[in-house]
């Protein structure tokens, strides 16, 4: 048990087992079940980056239902990116089936230079293993994870694999800024599932961050906008190099998120500005996601095996992602 440096411990939140990783500058807690990352607290600011759902959804006691369980935070969306679908006969929830399930937990590294702990879950519907380890190391204000996904079967199967990575409140504010690697594209979400008013008009692909408006004007997708504004999913392709970088207005404080992108070549940029004024958010959420994924659309597996987008493991194998979320300073 130690009170400085890099510490590892193990608490409960409302019923609900979470491991906490801690060293001098960040405080990051997570959920067991479903694997949810509650708080990434940058403790000298006392400033949490994580959006929480205002709707105080908690994963337990379990639910088929995404929403009525989703904490907010940052989570492993697997093997269903989006909506509810079915696969090869198997029934999937939205962006099931890993941040609904509970994961086993063992501390890997537990000294004042480092901590990590491995975090495993294996899927009910689909023959996955998830096996991460999250890393924090004295002094440095930057979590880093390294995944193994493996196909447990003897047959091929598709995938869709993503970083739920959600932004609110008290760190989101209007006016912060998107950086993105040079040479991206957008990709408007084209679905009926989308809300009444949309951010970026039907069509595309069109280049990064000036993209039209459904009204025959423009909008720049690099700046968060204030409240009210129009919601919206869009897909953003083009990186040869996985990074972004959002940060407050007048070069405030920020956050610089990287990833393997040969594994997860896309961003899901999704918009939530208060303009749901029916379920799930009855106008009550303000949250930029901006999500490293192996597919797209939001429609479900069986969508992304359409477009070619999906990964496909063959029989017994695996694939490997690494990614960090940093603070800037």
């Amino acid at each position: 048990m130690r009170n400085h440096s890099c510490r590892v411990h193990f608490a409960t939140l409302r019923g609900v087992p979470a491991v906490v990783l801690e060293n001098e500058l960040l405080r990051i807690t997570v959920l067991l079940h479903g694997g949810h990352v509650v708080e990434f607290n940058h403790k000298p600011r006392d400033l949490d980056y994580v959006w929480l759902s205002p709707r105080g959804g908690w994963p337990v006691p379990p639910s088929d239902d995404f929403f009525d369980t989703y904490p907010g935070g940052w989570q492993e969306v697997l093997p269903n990116g989006g909506a509810p679908a079915a696969y090869r006969g198997a029934a999937m929830a939205q962006h099931g089936e890993a941040a609904g399930l509970p994961w086993d937990c063992a501390v890997v590294a537990n000294d004042p230079a480092e901590v990590a702990v491995r975090l495993t879950v294996r899927t009910r519907r689909m023959p996955y293993r998830v096996s991460k380890v999250l890393r924090l190391r004295s002094g440095v204000a930057r979590l880093e994870a390294a995944e193994t996904l493996t196909n447990e079967s003897a047959v091929a199967v598709h995938a869709m694999w993503g970083q739920h990575f959600a932004y609110g409140a008290p760190f989101l504010v209007p006016g912060a800024r998107i950086a993105l690697p040079p040479g991206i594209t957008v990709i408007p979400h084209e679905t009926t599932l989308n809300p009444p008013r949309r951010a970026v008009a039907a069509g595309g692909p069109y280049p990064w961050p000036v993209v039209p408006t459904p009204d025959g004007g423009s909008v720049d997708l690099s700046v968060v906008p204030a409240p009210g504004s129009p919601s919206d999913v869009l897909y953003l392709t083009g990186f040869t190099e996985g990074w972004y970088e959002l940060r407050r207005p007048d070069a405030g404080p920020g956050v610089r998120v990287e990833w393997d992108a040969a594994v997860l070549p896309y961003l899901w940029m999704w918009h939530e500005f208060g303009d749901t004024t029916d379920y799930p958010w009855w106008g009550q959420a303000y949250v930029a996601g901006l999500e490293p994924f192996s597919s797209y659309p939001t429609n479900g597996l069986p969508d992304a095996v359409a477009n070619g987008t999906a990964l496909s493991l063959p029989p017994s194998s695996s694939k490997e992602l690494t990614w960090a979320v940093e603070v800037l300073p």
